[in-house]
């Protein structure tokens, strides 16, 4: 019997640190501080448009395809936007979800959620990209083709111009087995050119 007590103890303590260590871990995850690192791998319905400077860039092919997405019921665009992640902390920082938010230009574009576990060591940065997918006629309702393609091609530096990225994120840990969100958001904020 005694032994069994010894047993459960030790379980508790060491799932104890276990929870101490993930609730640190998530302090030192909001005290870090952000930036917008990078805008990569641009697509417009599968076209990479990513250092066209303009639709005379692309090929007859690309064109073409770009120009039977525009007549469609969608036209998506994607790309990785790479965030990169400070930690001056002495201790790791981490955690198990992101949900975020992304606005470009003022427009509410999309909202995902990040299930990896995200890593920042102390004294140092760890760069993690999110995955964007967005609906431009749907999200910019009522533009035009010409005024979709040349959104996504801003995004990918075409013009020289900046395009305004906000990103809200909400991190959140595992403590136990029970998913806990940070009651607010972060809002990271940069642009692209």
């Amino acid at each position: 019997m005694k032994k069994v007590f010894v047993y459960f103890f030790l379980l508790l303590t060491i799932t104890s640190c276990d929870v101490v260590k993930q609730v640190q871990q998530a302090q030192n995850f909001v005290t870090c501080s952000f930036r917008l690192k990078e805008v990569q791998d641009v697509r417009l319905a599968g076209v990479s448009v990513q250092n066209k400077r303009g639709a005379a860039d692309l090929n007859i092919g690309d064109a073409a395809q770009l120009a039977m997405a525009l007549t469609g019921k969608t036209f998506p665009l994607t790309f990785n936007l790479n965030v990169e992640a400070k930690n001056a902390n002495r201790a790791e920082a981490g955690l198990n979800r992101l949900d975020w938010i992304l606005i470009i230009d003022d427009i509410e574009m999309v909202s995902g959620t990040n299930e990896e576990v995200i890593n920042i060591p102390a004294n140092g940065s760890s760069v993690f990209p999110l995955k964007m997918n967005v609906d431009l006629k749907k999200v910019l309702n009522g533009k035009s083709g010409q005024s979709l393609l040349n959104f996504g091609l801003n995004l990918a530096g075409a013009n020289g111009e900046p395009t305004r990225i906000k990103l809200k994120a909400k991190p959140s840990i595992m403590i136990g087995n029970r998913l806990v969100a940070y009651p607010g958001y972060i809002t990271i904020t940069g642009e692209v050119k």
